[in-house]
């Protein structure tokens, strides 16, 4: 599972009537970087700035950081 979660973008695209498509070409990615976002994969800042960009939008506007709860911090504490 990724740390990433995409759900913002998919939200943030719909709510200005565009398909996945249209960002894609919008963004001159590739369909497979495409498919990575839809997975909650990682991408490259390059690609969630040109997202950005286009959207004129902030990275946090379209990606969420998901924190693992079981994972220690470095005082020991969960």
């Amino acid at each position: 599972m990724s740390d990433f979660n995409y759900e913002k973008l998919w939200k943030l695209l719909a709510k200005k009537n565009m398909k996945k498509e249209d960002l894609r070409l919008m963004i001159g990615v590739s369909s497979a970087t495409l498919a990575r976002l839809g997975k909650n994969q990682t991408v490259s800042m390059d690609v969630l700035g040109k997202i950005c960009k286009a959207l004129k939008c902030d990275v946090g506007d379209i990606v969420a950081y998901m924190r693992d709860n079981n994972v220690e911090n470095k005082d020991g504490k969960r």
